[in-house]
């Protein structure tokens, strides 16, 4: 069972360093094919929207298969099309890959959360579910450094076949140490959209927009907020996001930890408070070249501790189509990523400095903990609904 979370995790730590690779060699991606930095931005948001629509398609036509041999197929996917990544040749074409390569990320982690749990021992599935993510995490901390350095040093095609080694790695992990699973799930098609008919669903996964944005809003600044900011020298960026890396890594194993103690809703609740509290203190003490990296350090604890909880909160809302609920989250998480860059951004444009972003993201997390505070309320109110039922009155004759 601990090969089979760690084929999870060795995936895991692929997506992770496709995802976040490309922001470090971005510049060099430009020069290479000519184009200016805000086009490049776009492979960014071209491969964000192939895991927004590949994960509930992707998810949906493969639960009719084995988890196993679903994990498989979408780990095949995603090796082949970052291996030809290295090779594009242009704008389009590496557009169009860098979409196709994230088709499979949020099925992947949709279906690869649900596995974790049924394969860890009960009461320990958000231990299973933290080890899946803590590939993400460790790609953050040793991945994309080395695949940065190595794309800026020699040729930004080597990362993406690093990527591609690291998948077939994951293949063969998926193949041999993953046991024999049954169907992803029982329902059909029809009756896993059902669903989208739940409020408590929507709600969980507006809480992962807006909550999880605020985290991006902070990490997609942080380098002007070391240099501008703090006043650090550009090497010293990639030092900081180790330091972040670093961060995410404990905060991974700290929020499983919380999430088994507390529920995964009270966890939420807890992380995104101290992550709206953080981020509202780094406004003051960025200018300080000690305490600006001490904050990268906390922040990069308490944005990633609320992956394992939210995860399971969307699973146990989404009773009967798991794997659908699961992917929905990776769903919404890319969209915190892409909506978190963009707000920060504008308050930058206008002219409030670096730190503005830190408020935005701040505020996006403010705004989570609302969202989990009525999720709440209305489960208090279900349950009330229950102990008093309204009483039938019935006509005679």
């Amino acid at each position: 069972m601990n090969k089979a979370l760690l084929s999870l995790a060795i995936g895991g730590f692929g997506i992770g360093l496709t995802e976040f690779v490309i922001m470090g060699i971005l510049p060099d991606v430009a020069k290479a094919f000519d184009i200016s930095i805000p086009d490049a931005g776009h492979f960014i948001s071209a491969y964000a929207l192939g895991v927004v629509i590949g994960a509930p398609i992707l998810t949906t036509i493969g639960n009719k298969w084995s988890a196993t041999r679903v994990l498989l197929l979408l780990m095949v996917w995603f090796t082949i099309f970052n291996t030809l990544s290295a090779f594009a040749t242009g704008y389009y074409s590496f557009i169009i890959l860098r979409f196709l390569s994230g088709l499979p990320h949020g099925a992947f982690f949709g279906i690869g959360a649900v596995v974790a749990g049924k394969l860890s021992k009960d009461g320990k599935e958000a231990q299973g579910i933290a080890i899946m993510f803590s590939g993400l995490t460790v790609a953050n901390l040793l991945g994309v450094p080395l695949g940065t350095y190595l794309g800026k040093n020699f040729s930004w095609s080597i990362s993406f076949l690093m990527v591609g080694l690291v998948g077939i790695v994951a293949v063969l992990g998926v193949k041999f140490w993953m046991p024999k699973l049954t169907q992803s799930t029982k329902t059909n098609f029809l009756s896993d959209f059902k669903i989208f008919k739940r409020l408590e669903l929507w709600l969980i996964i507006l809480l992962t927009t807006i909550g999880t944005g605020g985290f991006f809003a902070w990490y997609s600044y942080i380098a002007p907020l070391i240099t501008d900011v703090a006043g650090y020298a550009e090497s010293v960026v990639s030092y900081a996001m180790i330091l972040a890396g670093l961060g995410m890594v404990i905060g991974n194993f700290l929020g499983a930890k919380l999430t088994e103690k507390y529920s995964p809703l009270n966890t939420v609740a807890i992380v995104l408070c101290m992550m709206a509290l953080c981020l509202s203190l780094n406004t003051f003490l960025a200018s300080n070249k000690i305490l600006v990296l001490v904050m990268t350090f906390i922040i990069g604890i308490v944005s990633f501790a609320i992956s394992t909880p939210i995860q399971m909160l969307i699973i146990k809302s989404a009773k009967g189509s798991e794997t659908l609920g699961s992917s929905l989250n990776q769903s919404a998480f890319n969209i915190g990523n892409a909506s978190g860059a963009y707000f920060a951004g504008l308050p930058i444009a206008m002219g409030y400095g670096y730190t503005a972003a830190d408020w935005v993201g701040a505020a996006m997390a403010c705004c989570g903990v609302f969202i989990a505070l009525f999720i709440l309320l209305l489960r208090k109110y279900k349950r009330l609904i229950v102990i008093f039922p309204r009483k039938k009155v019935f006509k005679k004759g």
